[in-house]
């Protein structure tokens, strides 16, 4: 899996325009939380590079701002670990903790 981090408020507005390209996945991880590492790696070993999604990676305790900004742009509460995906800017699915699913993530997926 090719994570791209986000590292600021810019990188995040260049992740949400490419949603408008094809769909991207907004993970937000807690390097301290073990559920938050469990999922991470539950993610990893499911995911496939064929779903054509861009998956971006957000290191919580490094840059809570942007997880302050993705909670303000999408009006999900703030948790973690939490899933999001975004396309066209839509939120098509978002989970949190063991609620995060490869199967529902690809379900969601257009077409």
């Amino acid at each position: 899996m090719n994570w791209t981090n986000i590292t600021s408020l810019e990188s995040l507005k260049d992740a949400l325009e490419t949603s408008w390209i094809k769909p991207v996945l907004l993970f937000k991880h807690s390097t301290r939380c073990s559920i938050s590492t469990a999922a991470l790696s539950k993610l990893e070993r499911n995911w496939q590079n064929s779903t054509g999604v861009e998956a971006f990676f957000i290191d919580l305790l490094a840059h809570r701002d942007v997880s302050n900004e993705i909670e303000r742009v999408t009006g999900l509460k703030h948790e973690s670990p939490q899933a999001i995906i975004v396309h066209k800017g839509e939120v098509l699915y978002h989970a949190t903790h063991n609620g995060i699913l490869f199967q529902e993530i690809r379900e969601s997926l257009p077409g």
